[in-house]
């Protein structure tokens, strides 16, 4: 398999086993535990039963983004098995990579004229470079399509959490992985993840838009608007 398509699978993997809240919500957990958890364990802190928790481990297991191993052995009865996560969730983005980021989004901010129009196209234009050659919903329904644009949220950092309300979605935000450069320029850093949630709408080609990202609405709550797409939703703002 050519390296593209490698990197294209593992995407697809990844957004497959990030498109379940509950799978999100088990991974906060392994993230934040200071220790292992079990089944019991996890199953007791979600509300879950056992089996479908079992499910979900094996899901976020297959797809690279926790790991199992057995417990120290006990003297009788079935080996107890507990999971780790296999980032904590920070670690993908340290201080060197917040610096740059600073760096760069005070360059734009105060170097253009249009800071906002260039950081959204800067969005959609990693979101055009990175599409996968076969959307996994493809033909799918405008539901599907919305939980893999939550479930690449969810793998950025963003703890995403989808909303209905009929026609109009939401999607809460409940942690930027890049606040503290996002709270000093909003205009920049807020731009670029609107480019990037438009233009991967706009891949998954269904007739559904981000109307508009609300940086922080609480000081640890951001929120994208989708609504029903208008003919001319899918252009660029610099075109």
């Amino acid at each position: 398999m050519p390296p593209s398509s490698e990197a294209a699978s593992e995407r697809s993997r990844t957004h497959g086993a990030l498109a379940s809240v509950s799978r999100v919500h088990i991974l906060d957990l392994l993230r934040g535990s200071g220790t292992p958890l079990d089944v019991a364990q996890i199953a007791v802190r979600t509300a879950l039963h056992p089996n479908t928790v079992r499910f979900h481990l094996k899901v976020l297991v297959d797809a690279g983004l926790a790991c199992c191993r057995t417990d120290s052995p006990r003297a009788s009865g079935r080996p107890r098995f507990i999971y780790t996560a296999t980032t904590d969730g920070a670690s993908s983005h340290p201080e060197g990579f917040q610096l740059l980021a600073d760096i760069l989004a005070s360059y734009l901010a105060a170097s253009s004229t249009i800071p906002t129009g260039l950081a959204e196209e800067a969005g959609r234009a990693f979101a055009r470079r990175h599409r996968q050659p076969s959307p996994p919903f493809a033909g799918g329904s405008a539901d599907e399509a919305i939980r893999q644009v939550v479930a690449m949220f969810a793998e950025l950092g963003f703890q995403p959490e989808l909303s209905e309300g009929g026609s109009h979605h939401r999607i809460l935000l409940h942690a930027c992985p890049f606040r503290a450069v996002a709270s000093k320029h909003p205009d920049v850093v807020c731009a670029v993840h609107l480019g990037l949630l438009r233009q991967t709408l706009a891949n998954l080609d269904i007739p559904i838009e981000a109307t508009a990202l609300e940086p922080f609405v609480t000081p640890h709550l951001c929120i994208a608007h989708l609504a029903a797409a208008s003919s001319s939703s899918t252009e660029s703002p610099l075109s």
